[in-house]
């Protein structure tokens, strides 16, 4: 039996339960992996409310990344033997290969063995930020020298990743705030410009530091009523990438934005890149690289014990934290 983490029903964070589960061996295309580090993301608290994509079965397992070593590999499996340190990208369903827990089976084709420099801690919050960030940027903009992006909702993990990988391939970041209070963290961070939503005029201050141009490329997770003047922040025949919809109210559409600047306007998914095996080589490839050159380094704001999976399921909802939320087993 193994401590895991289940949901028997939806709601707040008292709904997280660690129970003894008999969790059983891998199948023939996964890795069992003994846990311990677990990255909290926002997609598991809105799987917990039930605000996502995919509906639970319950009792229902959770959670999209952890790090651990190799307990146990299925009859296909090469490549890992027990006690390989590993870290995992996140799979496509949140709920059959939950990470929550002491013991969790993944697909075996998202297992990585990380850099040995990264602790598991850091390793746990590695995948979904920098896969996210790649695959939108990279993969799909194709960020380059030169170029300028701006990055909403900038203290997130997400936000934190494109930083990064924006400047290894020579690009300007342009990142937005609600208020000054993070300027300096999110310049610390690797942001090379700040604008503060509510205190400054974007268009005018993405102009200002375009020369007029605008920024080629935008990655927003938000949504809502900021989506109008992003569009007017943004260059000739530039490109938005949409990954979420944390904002309540409606998005309107950028009518003559698009149409007098031909602008790209794209939904985009992680599981864009994890379902593409060449996409996703190539990901991995590009985030081990930096990650074994110190370009790519994951900050975490706060860890939790698991015993205290609520507190850190409340600590994310509550909080505008800079970095990631994770939990040690």
């Amino acid at each position: 039996m193994s401590r895991i983490v289940r949901i028997h029903e939806y709601g707040d964070a008292n709904v997280l339960k660690i129970e003894d589960v008999a969790v059983p061996a891998p199948a023939a295309d996964e890795v069992q992996i003994a846990v311990k580090a677990i990255g909290i993301n926002r997609a598991e608290v809105m799987f917990r409310n039930h605000a996502y994509l995919q509906e639970a079965e319950f009792p229902s397992r959770l959670g999209y990344e952890a790090a651990g070593t190799v307990a146990a590999v299925g009859a296909d499996v090469t490549g890992f033997a027990e006690g390989d340190a590993v870290s995992v990208i996140p799979p496509l369903d949140i709920a059959r290969w939950g990470t929550y827990g002491e013991v969790a089976n993944v697909p075996a084709r998202l297992v990585v063995k990380h850099p040995a420099a990264l602790s598991f801690e850091e390793a746990a919050a590695v995948w979904m930020q920098y896969v996210t960030a790649w695959g939108a940027l990279v993969e799909q903009a194709k960020l380059g020298e030169g170029d300028f992006v701006i990055v909403i909702a900038a203290s997130s993990s997400v936000g934190l990743a494109a930083f990064q990988i924006a400047r290894m391939v020579g690009a300007t970041v342009i990142a937005t705030t609600r208020t000054g209070a993070k300027r300096q963290a999110l310049i610390d961070a690797g942001a090379h410009h700040v604008v503060a939503t509510e205190e400054e005029d974007l268009v005018a201050r993405v102009m200002e530091i375009t020369d007029g141009q605008g920024a080629r490329v935008v990655l927003d997770p938000v949504g809502g009523p900021s989506f109008e003047p992003l569009t007017e922040s943004m260059a000739r025949g530039g490109i938005l990438l949409q990954y979420g919809a944390l904002s309540d109210e409606p998005t309107p559409f950028p009518l003559f934005s698009v149409l007098g600047k031909s602008l790209t306007l794209k939904g985009y998914l992680y599981s864009e890149i994890v379902s593409d095996d060449a996409a996703l080589d190539r990901a991995k490839a590009f985030i081990v690289a930096g990650l074994e050159s110190g370009a790519l380094k994951p900050r975490i704001a706060r860890t939790f014990p698991l015993d205290a999976i609520q507190d850190a399921h409340r600590f994310l909802e509550s909080n505008d934290q800079i970095g990631k939320v994770v939990v040690t087993v």
